[in-house]
């Protein structure tokens, strides 16, 4: 068979580890397969769990080959945390994101910022408030339960998980229906394994036993896999991610607060910036404690967050235009001149500063 011959045949990405990417077909049947070449090269794309793609099998090789990658109609994307200002697809094609936090240490700033990475996506998006068995009683439950739906805000349905309750387990199950996707989010040793062997009905994720003295555990999931659950939804469980760099994150802030966008909207001047501008609502429900000064402080330190990075790729833009000038002047591409483009970086890295005085 000659290469113009080779059928293509699309699946779906169910696994990613450290190897190679695990795409099983609509007949059933899986394989393994790496990149084409053409997919790698320059622009370095690559396949993430949930992806659908169209792979080649030529004769004599041992796994297939990932042509083309289908255009995604849901993306989990942060900032990638070894580069200065691009995005990295962490999930592609799911319906809800599953934000998990061990109820007895919810920690407050890091769940703001995965509801915003969570709203983002525009998938339906749950709090999971895992570990509840270790609480000390009914009272710290309902206490911490409170605070999250606080945060979280009302439009966002937050449940308590315990082993010992099989009724919060199938609450759990129930948001994930037939033929929809989940991704479990949270940081290492927050309960998702466990969450998923619960959701399951048996032990499939590998797990670590607490610690008797604080209750927390290490991090044991080391892939992506797409896991199917009883009653026709499937779940990711993902890795603990420690980084969570925000990237295009204004829908996702504006969702994860809309008690301060609301306030917003009030505002004198439309591009209120809600630091010192006279006739902004967001001021002044701050100064009459209708808005805590701990959610002002994350709200507008995300803001800046995100606006930094539009600052550093907009400068990075500037540099690749930069450099592809001069190499079609056949000039050097050392430092740039006392001319327009040296005055656009002045003013960048200007702005720059402006916002790291803010934060």
């Amino acid at each position: 068979m000659t290469e113009a011959e080779v059928v293509l045949r699309r699946g779906e990405v169910v696994k990613l580890d450290r190897g190679f990417p695990l795409v099983r077909f609509e007949d059933g049947t899986s394989m393994r397969c790496e990149h084409a070449t053409a997919l790698v090269k320059g622009e370095k794309v690559r396949a993430v769990i949930g992806d659908v793609v169209e792979v080649a099998v030529p004769d004599g090789h041992d796994m297939a080959i990932i042509e083309r990658i289908c255009p995604r109609w849901r993306s989990f994307v942060r900032k990638d945390p070894t580069e200065r200002a691009l995005p990295q697809v962490l999930a592609a094609n799911f319906d809800r994101v599953i934000v998990a936090q061990p109820l007895s240490e919810v920690n407050m700033r890091r769940l703001e910022r995965e509801l915003v990475l969570a709203h983002e996506t525009g998938a339906a998006v749950t709090v999971v408030l895992t570990k509840a068995d270790l609480a000390h009683d009914e009272d710290e439950v309902l206490r911490v339960l409170e605070q999250v739906r606080a945060l979280a805000g009302r439009d966002i349905e937050t449940l308590v998980v315990s082993s010992h309750d099989p009724q919060s387990v199938e609450a759990v199950r129930a948001v994930v229906g037939p033929g929809q996707m989940a991704v479990l989010i949270g940081r290492s040793g927050v309960g998702k394994s466990s969450l998923v062997n619960l959701l399951l009905g048996y032990e499939l994720q590998e797990t670590q036993a607490v610690r008797e003295g604080d209750g927390k555990g290490r991090h044991t999931t080391v892939s992506r896999e797409v896991i199917e659950l009883p009653g026709g939804g499937r779940i990711v469980d993902m890795p603990g991610v420690r980084g969570l760099g925000l990237w295009d994150a204004d829908a996702g802030i504006e969702a994860a607060f809309p008690d301060v966008e609301e306030l917003a909207e009030q505002c004198r001047f439309r591009d209120c910036r809600h630091v010192n501008e006279p006739g902004c609502a967001v001021l002044a429900a701050l100064d009459s404690g209708e808005l805590s000064r701990a959610r002002y402080d994350s709200y507008r330190a995300l803001k800046d967050e995100t606006h930094a990075i539009k600052e550093r790729r907009e400068q990075a833009r500037w540099m690749q235009g930069e450099k592809a000038s001069n190499a079609k002047r056949g000039g050097k591409t050392g430092k740039p001149g006392r001319g327009k483009s040296s005055e656009k970086m002045k003013g960048i890295s200007k702005a720059r500063k402006e916002v790291n005085k803010r934060r």
